[in-house]
């Protein structure tokens, strides 16, 4: 990728001059193209005429505009073409040969499509970076809840005694991955920048999902200490952290991960005798995390009396003086409430103007470079950029796009 390289989109970022056409439905392959144009790089997202499920993918807005579609596409380009007509793929085959040298980025989860592999693709881009994101490594399916049962976190996941597997409303394993694609496309373009040459990389869902099982130590322990982790609710495994009420039913997480910390909270509570005298009566050191966790239920036990005592708000006012780690308990209402307040304003976060949406805080990029400042965008609509796209990369004429818009190899945004 050349620094003096220009695309069509005249974005900036610090991949600024990276071009992406990205085929995708889901959520890891969206949101490795969204990190990619937060970056600074052009990402042109294709879709099939009508576009694909995600363009309904829940949540809505009562006038059916998806949610999803505007988090998931922020900042990039939209093209819609028929990819079942020969003359559609052949657009796209062209958008990708168009890319300037040292520019072009496939990204994509699409499968049983040979025309838009890495070796069809790299005859007409030869330094083409390819990304293919899969269920499986052997190229069967599998999507972030399958994933999430077969590794074994839904069975560690809830209230201690539950008997059921809980699989978590968050998709860690699609979000990995697409910051795992993501990542794979930077460090491709830097060796490609170094050798001139292009790469495949491909990540699969259910490989990102085991990686971090066994990077967390959860297949170890299994393995080596013969352990089968039992549910333990909201408790920080082998340390002390907990959820505790309070007398107007307020509910915060305290998290005691060092020594201060739990200093802290001994004082803040006033339980620095009576935890003392538990020491001694047990033949342990609560200094010690191991401790802490083992005897973690008579512990809370001692500090939930404390915080049942008092307010919300007069905990928090004695948690910020200590050093302990803490917050409310927030649902997704009070959060957005939250940011728009003085207190809570924070930099990553804007009101961007969606159309079919209207005003709405969205997040730019997390990653926040003293060079660069990123500011979060719109997504388009479906179809909003064909057009102009045709006309910048490939040059078309407007009796041409005209053809193929009334031939039905491409549709525009939609009228009205």
């Amino acid at each position: 990728m050349r620094a003096d390289s220009q695309t069509g989109g005249g974005r900036s970022g610090v991949l600024s001059g990276l071009r992406v056409i990205e085929v995708s439905s889901f959520v890891a392959a969206p949101l490795g193209g969204m990190t990619l144009a937060q970056l600074g790089a052009d990402v042109i997202r294709i879709d099939p005429l009508g576009g694909a499920a995600d363009t309904q993918r829940w949540p809505l807005t009562k006038s059916g505009v998806s949610l999803y579609w505007a988090g998931l596409n922020k900042g990039k380009r939209s093209v819609t073409v028929d990819m079942r007509s020969e003359e559609g793929r052949r657009l796209i085959t062209d958008l990708v040969a168009a890319c300037p040298a040292g520019t072009g980025v496939v990204l994509t989860n699409a499968v049983g499509r040979d025309w838009l592999s890495a070796s069809a693709l790299a005859q007409f881009c030869p330094d083409l970076i390819h990304v293919q994101v899969e269920g499986r490594s052997d190229g069967s399916p599998a999507v972030d809840y399958t994933v999430n049962a077969e590794v074994g976190f839904p069975m560690v996941t809830g209230p201690a005694g539950h008997a059921d597997p809980v699989n978590h409303v968050l998709p860690a394993w699609d979000i990995a991955c697409g910051l795992y694609a993501a990542l794979g496309v930077s460090a491709a373009a830097r060796r490609r920048e170094l050798t001139g040459e292009g790469d495949q990389v491909r990540v699969a869902l259910a490989d990102v999902a085991l990686a971090m099982a066994g990077n967390l130590g959860f297949l170890a322990e299994a393995q080596i200490n013969n352990v089968q982790r039992q549910r333990i609710g909201n408790y920080l495994y082998g340390g002390f952290a907990r959820d505790f009420i309070c007398a107007d039913g307020g509910r915060l997480m305290v998290v005691a991960l060092t020594s201060r910390h739990w200093r802290d909270l001994l004082l803040m509570t006033d339980m620095v005798g009576p935890v003392t005298a538990l020491e001694i009566s047990l033949g342990v050191d609560f200094s010690v995390e191991d401790d802490r966790f083992e005897y973690r239920e008579v512990l809370a036990g001692l500090f939930q009396r404390w915080f049942a005592a008092r307010s919300v708000d007069d905990v928090c006012t004695a948690l910020s003086g200590t050093s302990l780690v803490w917050s409310r308990y927030r649902t997704f209402g009070q959060a957005v409430r939250h940011l728009q307040s003085p207190d809570g304003a924070n930099p990553i976060v804007s009101v961007v103007d969606q159309p079919g949406v209207g005003a709405y805080l969205a997040p730019g990029s997390p990653l926040r470079f003293s060079s660069t400042v990123s500011t979060a965008e719109p997504a388009p609509t479906l179809g909003e950029h064909t057009e102009l796209v045709l006309a910048q990369e490939l040059g078309l004429s407007r009796q041409r796009i005209a053809e193929l818009l009334a031939n039905g190899a491409i549709s525009g945004a939609a009228r009205g």
